[in-house]
């Protein structure tokens, strides 16, 4: 019987690779609101009810590191539960990016608002469903 070990390429560190995600898609997150507010000028306004509140860097900062460890969280459940967890993860995924869309375009005031918290829900759901998607295990993994 042959035994090997397998290398540091065959065996990747994914928590390591998933707080990298989970920061990257929080720095693209910060960059974008960087860009948009106090460079570009645009009014960052979500309506929540009746009350309008201004979008800061640190609401996006939370809100993009909840998104992304929410993420990360059920990936891992799902690689506990079946041996397609990556497809699963990125069927909800997309879904969960495809609903959070609702909210910027229901709740932007005006239309730069809007246009602007659309594009960060893009680029964070873009950078996170790559990244972490890319950590999963391939089903070919499994079969070995």
């Amino acid at each position: 019987m042959e035994t090997t070990i397998p290398t540091v390429a065959a065996r990747p560190n994914r928590r390591r690779d998933r707080l990298l995600t989970v920061l990257a898609a929080t720095a693209a997150a910060l960059l974008g609101w960087v860009v948009a507010v106090p460079v570009a000028g645009v009014e960052l306004i979500a309506r929540s009810g009746s009350t309008d509140q201004r979008v800061t860097p640190v609401a996006v900062v939370v809100s993009t590191l909840l998104a992304g460890l929410a993420g990360w969280a059920l990936l891992a459940v799902l690689e506990r539960l079946t041996g397609r967890a990556r497809s699963a993860w990125t069927v909800v995924a997309v879904l969960v990016l495809l609903v959070s869309l609702l909210g910027p375009l229901g709740g932007g005031v005006g239309g730069a608002a809007k246009l602007t918290l659309v594009a960060l829900h893009l680029v964070v759901g873009a950078v996170l469903i790559t990244g972490l998607r890319r950590t999963g295990p391939d089903p070919s993994e499994l079969a070995s």
